[in-house]
Protein backbone atom coordinates (compact mmCIF):
# COMPACT_ATOMS: atom_id res chain seq x y z
CA UNK A 1 0.00 0.00 0.00
CA UNK A 2 1.66 3.19 -1.18
CA UNK A 3 -0.93 5.66 0.02
CA UNK A 4 0.17 7.46 3.16
CA UNK A 5 -2.51 8.09 5.75
CA UNK A 6 -3.05 10.98 8.17
CA UNK A 7 -5.14 10.15 11.25
CA UNK A 8 -5.88 13.18 13.45
CA UNK A 9 -6.07 12.16 17.11
CA UNK A 10 -9.34 13.35 18.62
CA UNK A 11 -7.74 13.25 22.09
CA UNK A 12 -6.33 16.67 21.15
CA UNK A 13 -9.66 18.05 19.87
CA UNK A 14 -11.73 20.64 21.73
CA UNK A 15 -14.08 18.44 23.78
CA UNK A 16 -16.53 21.31 24.15
CA UNK A 17 -16.76 21.46 20.35
CA UNK A 18 -16.20 17.82 19.47
CA UNK A 19 -18.78 17.66 16.68
CA UNK A 20 -17.23 20.73 15.04
CA UNK A 21 -13.76 19.16 15.16
CA UNK A 22 -15.02 15.80 13.83
CA UNK A 23 -16.69 17.60 10.92
CA UNK A 24 -13.45 19.53 10.26
CA UNK A 25 -11.64 16.17 9.95
CA UNK A 26 -14.47 14.83 7.74
CA UNK A 27 -14.07 17.74 5.34
CA UNK A 28 -10.25 17.82 5.44
CA UNK A 29 -7.74 15.73 3.52
CA UNK A 30 -7.29 13.45 6.57
CA UNK A 31 -8.02 9.75 6.04
CA UNK A 32 -8.98 8.38 9.48
CA UNK A 33 -10.21 9.53 12.88
CA UNK A 34 -7.85 8.21 15.59
CA UNK A 35 -9.59 7.65 18.93
CA UNK A 36 -7.73 6.81 22.16
CA UNK A 37 -9.59 4.85 24.82
CA UNK A 38 -7.77 4.98 28.19
CA UNK A 39 -8.79 3.33 31.45
CA UNK A 40 -6.56 4.98 34.06
CA UNK A 41 -5.05 1.55 34.81
CA UNK A 42 -2.97 0.57 31.77
CA UNK A 43 -2.05 4.24 31.34
CA UNK A 44 -2.20 7.02 33.96
CA UNK A 45 -5.05 8.87 32.30
CA UNK A 46 -8.73 8.39 31.48
CA UNK A 47 -10.12 9.51 28.12
CA UNK A 48 -13.21 8.71 26.08
CA UNK A 49 -15.64 6.00 27.10
CA UNK A 50 -18.29 4.18 25.10
CA UNK A 51 -20.96 6.95 25.04
CA UNK A 52 -18.48 9.45 23.60
CA UNK A 53 -17.31 6.95 20.97
CA UNK A 54 -20.95 6.36 20.04
CA UNK A 55 -21.41 10.12 19.57
CA UNK A 56 -18.20 10.37 17.51
CA UNK A 57 -19.35 7.46 15.34
CA UNK A 58 -22.64 9.25 14.60
CA UNK A 59 -20.80 12.23 13.05
CA UNK A 60 -17.62 10.73 11.62
CA UNK A 61 -17.72 9.67 7.98
CA UNK A 62 -14.14 8.39 7.75
CA UNK A 63 -12.46 5.27 9.14
CA UNK A 64 -12.63 5.00 12.94
CA UNK A 65 -9.19 3.92 14.11
CA UNK A 66 -9.73 2.99 17.78
CA UNK A 67 -6.68 2.55 20.02
CA UNK A 68 -7.35 0.74 23.31
CA UNK A 69 -4.92 1.67 26.08
CA UNK A 70 -6.71 -0.56 28.57
CA UNK A 71 -6.15 -3.74 30.54
CA UNK A 72 -8.00 -6.90 29.44
CA UNK A 73 -9.25 -5.46 26.11
CA UNK A 74 -10.88 -8.79 25.18
CA UNK A 75 -13.86 -7.88 27.39
CA UNK A 76 -14.87 -5.07 25.05
CA UNK A 77 -14.11 -6.29 21.52
CA UNK A 78 -17.77 -6.92 20.64
CA UNK A 79 -18.78 -3.59 22.19
CA UNK A 80 -16.33 -1.59 20.08
CA UNK A 81 -17.45 -3.40 16.94
CA UNK A 82 -21.07 -2.43 17.71
CA UNK A 83 -20.00 1.18 18.33
CA UNK A 84 -18.61 1.42 14.79
CA UNK A 85 -14.85 0.87 15.15
CA UNK A 86 -13.33 -0.07 11.78
CA UNK A 87 -9.88 -0.78 13.20
CA UNK A 88 -9.26 -1.89 16.75
CA UNK A 89 -5.75 -1.72 18.19
CA UNK A 90 -4.78 -3.42 21.45
CA UNK A 91 -1.49 -3.13 23.32
CA UNK A 92 0.95 -6.01 23.11
CA UNK A 93 1.71 -5.41 26.81
CA UNK A 94 -1.97 -5.89 27.77
CA UNK A 95 -2.57 -9.15 25.86
CA UNK A 96 -1.15 -12.38 27.29
CA UNK A 97 -2.96 -14.31 24.52
CA UNK A 98 -2.31 -11.94 21.62
CA UNK A 99 -3.11 -14.38 18.81
CA UNK A 100 -6.51 -15.17 20.32
CA UNK A 101 -7.26 -11.46 20.78
CA UNK A 102 -6.39 -10.74 17.13
CA UNK A 103 -8.69 -13.54 15.96
CA UNK A 104 -11.52 -12.22 18.15
CA UNK A 105 -11.15 -8.71 16.65
CA UNK A 106 -11.26 -10.07 13.10
CA UNK A 107 -14.25 -12.28 13.92
CA UNK A 108 -16.20 -9.06 14.62
CA UNK A 109 -15.35 -7.71 11.15
CA UNK A 110 -12.71 -5.20 12.26
CA UNK A 111 -9.09 -4.81 11.18
CA UNK A 112 -6.76 -5.84 14.01
CA UNK A 113 -3.94 -3.64 15.30
CA UNK A 114 -1.23 -4.09 17.91
CA UNK A 115 0.41 -1.15 19.70
CA UNK A 116 3.93 -1.27 21.12
CA UNK A 117 5.12 0.90 24.00
CA UNK A 118 8.48 2.65 23.49
CA UNK A 119 10.38 -0.04 25.44
CA UNK A 120 8.80 -3.03 23.64
CA UNK A 121 10.93 -4.63 20.93
CA UNK A 122 9.41 -5.24 17.50
CA UNK A 123 10.95 -8.74 17.42
CA UNK A 124 8.21 -9.84 19.85
CA UNK A 125 5.75 -9.70 16.91
CA UNK A 126 7.73 -12.25 14.90
CA UNK A 127 5.15 -15.00 15.46
CA UNK A 128 2.01 -12.91 14.91
CA UNK A 129 2.93 -10.31 12.27
CA UNK A 130 1.01 -12.13 9.52
CA UNK A 131 -2.17 -11.87 11.64
CA UNK A 132 -1.72 -8.14 12.33
CA UNK A 133 -3.24 -5.53 9.98
CA UNK A 134 -1.52 -2.58 11.66
CA UNK A 135 1.27 -2.06 14.18
CA UNK A 136 1.01 1.19 16.13
CA UNK A 137 4.49 2.25 17.23
CA UNK A 138 4.21 4.53 20.25
CA UNK A 139 6.70 7.33 19.75
CA UNK A 140 5.88 8.79 23.18
CA UNK A 141 4.94 7.05 26.43
CA UNK A 142 1.18 6.43 26.16
CA UNK A 143 -1.32 8.25 28.31
CA UNK A 144 -1.06 11.95 27.54
CA UNK A 145 -1.06 14.13 24.44
CA UNK A 146 1.53 16.78 23.65
CA UNK A 147 4.66 14.81 24.62
CA UNK A 148 8.07 14.98 22.94
CA UNK A 149 8.91 12.52 20.19
CA UNK A 150 11.33 9.68 21.08
CA UNK A 151 14.15 9.58 18.51
CA UNK A 152 14.70 5.80 18.73
CA UNK A 153 11.40 5.48 16.84
CA UNK A 154 13.14 5.77 13.44
CA UNK A 155 15.28 2.69 14.07
CA UNK A 156 12.28 0.84 15.47
CA UNK A 157 10.23 1.55 12.33
CA UNK A 158 13.06 0.34 10.10
CA UNK A 159 13.36 -2.89 12.12
CA UNK A 160 9.59 -3.41 11.96
CA UNK A 161 9.54 -2.77 8.21
CA UNK A 162 12.30 -5.36 7.76
CA UNK A 163 10.31 -7.91 9.81
CA UNK A 164 7.14 -7.29 7.75
CA UNK A 165 9.02 -7.70 4.47
CA UNK A 166 10.89 -10.80 5.64
CA UNK A 167 7.62 -12.46 6.67
CA UNK A 168 5.77 -11.36 3.52
CA UNK A 169 3.11 -9.62 5.66
CA UNK A 170 0.86 -6.76 4.52
CA UNK A 171 0.89 -5.00 7.90
CA UNK A 172 0.69 -1.20 8.00
CA UNK A 173 2.99 0.77 10.30
CA UNK A 174 1.34 3.57 12.29
CA UNK A 175 3.23 6.16 14.36
CA UNK A 176 1.47 7.69 17.37
CA UNK A 177 2.92 10.53 19.40
CA UNK A 178 4.81 13.75 18.75
CA UNK A 179 4.22 13.66 14.98
CA UNK A 180 4.72 17.02 13.26
CA UNK A 181 6.02 18.55 10.03
CA UNK A 182 9.51 18.22 11.56
CA UNK A 183 9.52 14.41 11.47
CA UNK A 184 6.68 13.31 9.15
CA UNK A 185 8.82 12.84 6.04
CA UNK A 186 11.58 11.03 7.92
CA UNK A 187 9.03 8.63 9.46
CA UNK A 188 7.54 7.80 6.07
CA UNK A 189 11.03 7.33 4.60
CA UNK A 190 11.77 4.88 7.45
CA UNK A 191 8.70 2.83 6.49
CA UNK A 192 5.64 4.36 8.18
CA UNK A 193 2.26 4.24 6.38
CA UNK A 194 0.01 6.00 8.92
CA UNK A 195 0.79 9.11 10.96
CA UNK A 196 -1.34 9.98 13.98
CA UNK A 197 -1.12 13.67 14.84
CA UNK A 198 -2.97 15.31 17.71
CA UNK A 199 -1.69 18.53 19.24
CA UNK A 200 0.18 19.48 16.06
CA UNK A 201 -3.13 19.56 14.16
CA UNK A 202 -5.68 20.72 16.71
CA UNK A 203 -3.52 23.37 18.39
CA UNK A 204 -2.65 24.98 15.04
CA UNK A 205 -4.37 28.14 13.80
CA UNK A 206 -5.88 26.34 10.79
CA UNK A 207 -6.19 22.60 11.48
CA UNK A 208 -7.50 21.67 8.02
CA UNK A 209 -4.59 23.53 6.40
CA UNK A 210 -2.13 21.78 8.75
CA UNK A 211 -3.57 18.41 7.67
CA UNK A 212 -3.17 19.41 4.02
CA UNK A 213 0.45 20.44 4.60
CA UNK A 214 1.21 17.14 6.37
CA UNK A 215 -0.34 15.20 3.46
CA UNK A 216 1.77 17.13 0.97
CA UNK A 217 4.92 16.46 3.01
CA UNK A 218 4.46 12.70 2.88
CA UNK A 219 2.93 12.35 -0.60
Amino acid sequence: MDKKIIAPSLLAADFANLQRDIEMVNQSEADWHHIDIMDGVFVPNISFGMPVLKAISAHANKTLDVHLMIVDPDRYIKTFAKLGADRLTVHYEACPHLHRTLQAIKAEGMMAGVALNPHTNVSLLEDTINDIDLVCVMSVNPGFGGQSFIDNTYDKVKALKALIERKGAKTLIEIDGGVSSENARQLVDAGANVLVAGSFIFKSEQPAQTIKELKNLIA
